[in-house]
């Protein structure tokens, strides 16, 4: 029997599921950059958030912030990541990671190969301050902005994972 008394599990329920990148819908952001949710509330979230970045050559993502820590690994590529000031080039497999509230950013050090991240936020309601503007949103806000099909899925709904 389990230990109680370490108190209740960090989750109430959450339905196990495999996720297939390759067969979800992906959110542009724009400049040649792209947002795959993996692990999100339409899932069953209720601790963190995860999912996948891909930057086509030479695109990156403004400076910002978030209320929560995040740790991004970088799966494909090179990029430079820029964080509190300070550019660091990280390659496959390196990870990072940033606390709430300290400016970052990346991009893809390379002008001509694509690159991909896996980022984890430690929040199902992390949400994102762009330095510039100043402007908050919910990351899982800009799951719901301009939608490409990703390889694998002909049309929303011919698979659960394609949209539906």
């Amino acid at each position: 029997m389990p230990d109680q008394s370490a108190g209740p599990p960090c989750f109430a329920s959450f339905p196990a599921a495999v996720l297939r990148p390759a067969e979800l819908l992906s959110f542009s952001r724009g400049g040649g950059v792209r947002t795959i949710p993996l692990v999100t509330r339409a899932v069953g979230a209720e601790v963190f958030l995860s999912g996948q970045t891909l930057f086509d050559g030479g695109a990156g993502i403004a400076p910002h912030t978030h209320n929560c820590p995040e740790s991004v690994t970088i799966l494909e590529g090179d990029a430079v990541v820029e964080i509190d000031g300070t550019e660091h080039h990280v390659t496959r497999f390196d990870t990072t990671y940033v606390p709430a509230g300290t400016s970052h950013r990346f991009r893809n050090a390379s002008a001509t190969e694509p690159m991909r991240i896996l980022w984890v936020y430690a929040s199902v309601d992390a949400t994102r301050t762009v330095a510039e503007t100043g402007v908050t949103a919910r990351v899982d806000a800009e799951h719901d902005q301009e939608l490409t099909w990703t390889p694998g899925c002909e049309s929303p709904g011919t698979s659960p994972s394609c949209g539906l």
